[in-house]
């Protein structure tokens, strides 16, 4: 966690650093316009220190560079939360950690997701995320509130259903046939995102198996609206405020759907894997 944010505090150390240069600047001589002691500017550039807030308006108006100060502010916030340990959000059972997604289901319009492996949890069916759930106690040995929890994801997708929201979700073929909970969960899933796919707010591709790649495929991420990317791992999970690393998931995401079927093309590789599982 420490070396985490100590990199995340240099690579915002070095844009400002740049800023500084750019405007001709000595970091004496910006400590002196700025009433700084003299050694704060190496410290912040260096990542021993992390600016405030007003550090990086006073920063960007000696430097000339007012129009940086939103997305410099955007990442030194989320330097500090640039990772929720999943046992600090998980320590008390999956309920709570479910509830959190809920709310930032009601709040968002836009949702732009890729998984390779795995469906998307607003297209899940209970035994599905039931099975899911399962894997992330045992692998945690954290609180069992399995009931909970999954109550709390089948909850959050009433959003599917509610007006003035927007899914565009990219999946892997490998996702249809990642043998969650057997045969028949598998085959209840297939089902389900079947039916899913024909909603009018729903926009669903497939990256078949062969397909020739845009952009190498990578971790599963979720885009909401225009202001946050979440990334979850093994041990953490990675929430992206940056407005311009927001836009590298934007591009990523537009990529990875030039490799994708849609409409009838998708339901027929689902329909496919269907087949496979009940033939």
């Amino acid at each position: 966690m420490s070396s985490t944010i100590h990199q995340a505090r240099e690579v915002l150390g070095n844009r400002l650093r740049d800023l500084r240069r750019d405007a001709g600047l000595t970091g004496r001589d910006l400590a002196a316009l700025a009433g700084w002691h003299s050694s704060k500017v190496s410290r912040i550039e260096y990542g021993k220190q992390n600016p405030s807030e007003d550090d990086i308006r006073v920063w960007c108006h000696h430097t000339n560079a007012e129009h940086q100060i939103a997305d410099l502010i955007a990442s030194l916030r989320g330097i500090e939360e640039l990772w929720i340990e999943w046992r600090k959000q998980l320590g008390i059972g999956t309920k709570r950690r479910q509830k959190a997604s809920v709310t930032l289901a009601q709040e968002t319009r836009l949702f732009r997701v890729y998984d390779p492996t795995v469906i998307y949890g607003m297209f899940q069916t209970a035994e599905y995320a039931a099975e899911i759930m399962r894997y992330g106690i045992r692998f945690h040995q954290i609180t069992d509130d399995l009931d909970e929890g999954v109550a709390a994801r089948m909850e959050r997708q009433q959003y599917l259903y509610r007006g003035g929201r927007t899914y565009h979700v990219i999946l892997g073929e490998q996702a249809l046939r990642t043998n969650i909970g057997g045969t028949d969960t598998m085959i209840g899933q297939l089902d389900r995102l079947l039916a899913v796919s024909g909603l009018p707010n729903v926009s669903l591709g497939i990256v078949p198996a062969r397909a020739q790649m845009s952009l190498a495929p990578s971790n599963a991420f979720i885009i909401f609206d225009e202001r946050l990317v979440m990334i979850e791992t093994y041990s953490a999970e990675l929430r992206i405020t940056q407005p311009r690393e927001i836009a590298v998931y934007a591009k990523a995401f537009s990529w990875l759907s030039e490799s994708a079927v849609i409409g009838r093309h998708a339901r027929a590789l689902i329909s496919q894997a269907l087949d496979e599982l009940t033939s």
